[in-house]
């Protein structure tokens, strides 16, 4: 940004249009924003890609089974065994049940009603336990599209009339599990993002050691948040955007913690022009004209990043890179705005108790970071040689890692009902029959694929085939085992096999399990194409920035070893401390994209203001004054961001617990040891080399800048 620029946004007269123009887009966006949890859409159907043979299932079953239908099971326990009374009394509530808005006209299936039609000769599934312990009612609801929303109120009417003396009920199969989610979200939108804002207030307070100064950072990042969350949501509303409560609970947190770290950097470099400048709106055209290219650099690069998880096959995925790029982008527009205008609104009392005087000293020239410098620059080979060595060390904790899936049990950090339920199914010999393969093939193929796949273990009888046109047919048969499980995705997988073996049948397998094989393999995929994108995009953007090759491609490299210290540390602690039982298989990916887009923030941060003290200064001399110049406000913005993302591990789903861990460990990692050692160190060995092949390589530094702009040396 040109200080030309810089000066007209933070003018006597623009600062309060910028202002008014924020204040006016507030009031527009932060309505529909707190519309955004009503269009998420967390149905595991919606996310896979046309391609996934679910997906084809879905399709063809159309107008014959709805993909909106959600399997409930509401499961009764008495430890001494349920009695007649009992029973009957299940009877009456599953007519009560029935009565209740989203129920299908199928109604709902008791025990009694269950043994009727098996002493009749007709297939009916046993809903009561050889020990008598355990039944069930099986129900299925359809709400329409908007099924995840409706599914709590739904939940709670059936918890209100399942009441028996002496027994324990539980939600569970495809409605339980929803429900539970709903729980997990619950307040995502307000909740979360208040939890975030007091961690980073908290941190912000020690940080600026001023009880006010905080409440402009916190104003802009709650501008940015609001009307980013308004813009989605009219683009999930409008434009087809997957949106779920992942994708939004990450939005705040990135939208918080990207938006503190802009703002840090933004007040360290005004606080540094006010010791320079006696007028206060000169001094912020300054700051903005030296911070910004550096913030737009590390804007860009996360947005970009973000935007490569487009390439995704799973569709949550590819709509979260959107959703989050958005955020980034808003989030840059209101830093680089409404915050400096805020500052210069407000003045430098706004500081104190530690006021910026004009002509006052600069406490950075002999910080705790200038004396790390002073000690990396005695032996900065052996410095980096060991660092690496210790990060490399780090990243055999990968072998820990075990990203294969996590059962509907595993899923979450708490036993929710739905999973006191199943596993009340499955410890008294009872299968879930809410859990099934929809099989689809050719009608005159359809009994030799009934015949393939009786040997396949795990999978119950077949239902009664039913037609859906243009000479095909289905049926279904029940899994015996947890939805997401290992166990279900190979039953899935030899019924495939088995299917896919009769010729001439064209038989596809769908169904419950089948989703969340095929997500599984789509994550998989979706690791091994965006990652190396998302690693050519960064380095060209490095390239573009720092006008050099050796640079950009060190600084991949420690990022990327960063990546394999961060996720091989996150294993143990996950296998040993909080004894999780996997990983999601897109967990990886995830981690890999936020931490390489927020990781190179702080390279960008560190090396843009280096190869700005090179114009006056040669390398090394110049990568100690970045260093003890940006080392307190990186390492702030570190913790800032770290402490954000820590904040996921209130949401009790062990996705985002384990997404949040590795996240914050990772750009601790960044801060403290990556940048301040590893890459300082690199650069004072390798001095001038680190710029070729640009003039800089050569040993001969710029021609400085004119005094009229520097005013004067950064030393």
């Amino acid at each position: 940004m040109h200080r030309q620029i810089a000066g007209k946004l933070t003018g006597r007269a623009t600062k309060w249009i910028v202002l008014a123009f924020w204040v006016v887009l507030l009031m527009g966006t932060a309505p529909l924003g707190a519309k955004l949890i009503d269009v998420q859409n967390n149905e595991a159907s919606s996310w896979l890609p046309q391609s996934a043979e679910s997906t084809k299932v879905v399709e063809e079953l159309t107008g014959t089974v709805s993909p909106n239908d959600i399997p409930t099971l509401v499961v009764y326990h008495r430890s001494s065994g349920l009695t007649a009374d009992d029973l009957a009394a299940m009877d009456e509530q599953a007519a009560e049940i029935r009565e209740i808005d989203g129920v299908t006209k199928a109604g709902v299936l008791t025990p009694n009603a269950a043994r009727a039609l098996a002493s009749s000769g007709q297939p009916a599934p046993t809903l009561v336990s050889d020990d008598g312990q355990v039944g069930y009612l099986y129900l299925t609801f359809n709400f329409g599209t908007n099924g995840w929303n409706d599914i709590p109120d739904a939940a709670d009417e059936i918890r209100d009339i399942a009441k028996i003396p002496g027994v324990t009920v539980h939600l569970a199969g495809y409605g339980g599990q929803a429900a539970d989610a709903a729980e997990a979200f619950e307040g995502i939108d307000t909740n979360l993002i208040f939890i975030t804002l007091g961690v980073v207030i908290v941190i912000l307070l020690f940080t600026y050691r001023s009880p006010i100064l905080w409440l402009l950072p916190i104003l802009s990042a709650v501008f940015a948040y609001n009307v980013s969350a308004g813009v989605v949501y009219l683009l999930a509303k409008y434009a087809d955007l997957t949106v779920n409560g992942q994708s939004q609970a990450i939005l705040g947190i990135l939208v918080i913690g990207a938006g503190t770290d802009y703002a840090l950097l933004l007040v360290a470099r005004y606080r540094e022009e006010l010791r320079r400048h006696d007028d206060r709106h000169e001094a912020m055209a300054f700051a903005l004209h030296r911070a910004a290219p550096a913030i737009l650099a590390s804007a860009a690069t996360v947005v970009v990043g973000m935007l490569c998880l487009s390439f995704a096959e799973l569709n949550s995925t590819a709509g979260l890179g959107p959703v989050l790029a958005i955020g980034v982008a808003i989030t840059f527009l209101v830093m680089v705005t409404l915050l400096p205008a805020l500052l210069v609104i407000v003045g430098r009392w706004i500081f104190w108790p530690k006021r910026p005087g004009f002509g006052s000293h600069e406490p950075n020239t002999t910080g705790l970071w200038a004396k790390v410098g002073e000690r990396i620059s005695v032996r900065p080979r052996a410095v980096w040689s060991v660092t690496a060595l210790l990060l490399a060390a780090a990243c055999l904790g990968l072998f820990s890692l075990n990203t294969s899936g996590l059962s509907t049990e595993d899923s979450y950090t708490k036993k929710f009902d739905s999973i006191k339920g199943q596993l009340l199914l499955t410890d008294h010999g009872l299968s879930d029959s809410s859990n099934t393969v929809q099989i689809t093939a050719k009608t005159d193929r359809i009994p030799a694929v009934e015949d393939a796949i009786a040997s396949v273990d795990g999978l119950g009888a077949p239902t009664a085939v039913k037609e859906i046109g243009h000479g095909r047919s289905y049926f279904e048969a029940t899994i015996g085992e947890d939805i997401s499980s290992t166990a279900a995705f190979d039953i899935v997988e030899n019924t495939r096999a088995a299917a896919h073996d009769v010729k001439g049948a064209d038989a596809r397998v769908g169904g419950g399990s089948a989703f969340y094989l095929d997500t599984k393999d789509a994550s998989i995929r979706d690791s091994k194409v965006i990652i190396p994108i998302v690693l050519a995009v960064v380095l060209i953007i490095l390239m573009v920035l720092l006008r050099a090759l050796v640079a950009p491609l060190v600084l991949i490299a420690t990022v990327v070893l960063s990546f394999g210290a961060a996720l091989g540390l996150s294993a143990l602690l996950f296998k040993h401390v909080f004894d999780f039982a996997g990983s999601d298989p897109g967990f990886p990916l995830f981690v890999f994209v936020f931490l390489v887009a927020l990781g190179i923030d702080y390279n960008i941060f560190l090396m843009t203001r280096v190869r700005e003290e090179t114009i006056n200064h040669d390398t090394r001399k110049g990568s100690l004054i970045a260093l003890s110049s940006t080392g307190g406000v990186i390492t702030s913005a570190g913790l800032v961001l770290a402490a954000t993302f820590l904040v996921l591990g209130t949401i009790p789903l062990v996705f985002l617990a384990e997404l949040g861990v590795a996240v914050a460990l990772g750009v601790l990692l960044d801060t403290m040891i990556v940048r301040s050692v590893l890459v300082t160190a690199l650069n004072l060995d390798l001095g001038n080399k680190i710029w070729w092949p640009s003039r800089l390589d050569q040993g001969a530094a710029g021609t400085p800048p004119p005094t009229d702009e520097l005013q004067e040396s950064r030393v």
